[in-house]
């Protein structure tokens, strides 16, 4: 044995989003036992199989197109208005779990397009928050993930820019300060969620009390990425895992003190689980 000491990050865990989504789900399924869901409920393979062992039955807008007289559960990241107007069409119920601050930025685009702004949202292409956004402007947004992908000479001279709500700050304002460099007027929206953008200083904080840490996130999440980039450049000695059986015991040395940390979409639970797996060794 290594006698390791393993410590799980108190703020690390769902966010308020998820956690209203997740409830809302379970609450449904201690009803009925069985619920569709429109996409993954969180960006969490773990999460998303214990769910589905309850009832929940994810599928895609193609066979949402077919269903009819159902109860289709959005998730957090929330959905275009084409969504709303199909359940309408196919008399499907939605229980709506869209995070309520993503809501307020669909609002706040949606505003921005019908008063003729020239949009430019800083996001992942295909991010299911992403498609709930341009679909606020009827898909004429310019996404872009990075500011290489945008030709700086022909841009329009004023702009709205806003974000994704999982991206990192620090890139918003990097991106922000290059924009204006170029003699863009920029009407600058800063709608990353504080509950995202807070955690980049408690992770750094935590990051440093350890010897290693490990990271624990589904490889679909935007905010794990972001999160764990926060954390190796921190601790370079920060290892990414989805599930306990994938921690290697090569990682530690005798009496290290291993931190255990998470994304916003990463269940308490599964990192419970991690840390029993590394007091094995």
């Amino acid at each position: 044995m290594k006698n390791l000491q393993v410590q799980i990050d108190v703020h690390s865990g769902f966010c308020f989003g998820v956690v209203y989504a997740i409830e809302m789900a379970e609450d449904m399924l201690d009803e009925s036992g069985h619920l569709y869901c429109l996409g993954d409920i969180v960006h969490n393979d773990e999460e998303v199989n214990r769910l589905k062992r309850k009832g929940l039955k994810i599928i895609d807008h193609e066979v949402l197109k077919d269903l009819h007289d159902e109860k289709v559960l959005i998730r957090a990241h929330g959905e275009p208005p084409s969504t709303y107007e199909l359940a309408i069409k196919n008399n499907l119920t939605l229980i709506d779990a869209s995070c309520p601050v993503v809501l307020k930025l669909q609002h706040r685009i949606k505003n921005s397009f019908d008063k003729g702004d020239s949009i430019y949202i800083y996001g992942k292409h295909a991010h299911a928050e992403v498609i709930g956004l341009l679909g606020q402007t009827n898909n004429e947004a310019v996404v872009f993930q990075d500011i290489s992908e945008l030709d700086l000479k022909t841009l329009p001279k004023n702009i709205t820019l806003y974000s994704q709500t999982t991206k990192s700050t620090d890139k918003f304002y990097e991106i922000n300060k290059i924009l204006k460099n170029n003699d863009i007027e920029v009407n600058t929206n800063d709608t990353i969620c504080r509950q995202v953008s807070n955690r980049d200083k408690e992770l750094r904080d935590f990051a440093t009390k350890f010897n290693k840490i490990v990271f624990v996130s589904g490889t679909k999440s935007s905010n794990g990425k972001v999160l764990f980039n926060v954390c190796k450049d921190t601790n370079p000695n920060t290892h990414f895992v989805s599930n306990s059986d994938q921690i290697e015991a090569s990682w530690f040395a005798e009496n290290d003190l291993v931190g255990i940390c998470g994304a916003t979409s990463t269940p308490m639970w599964l990192m419970e689980q991690v840390k029993e797996r590394i007091l094995t060794f």
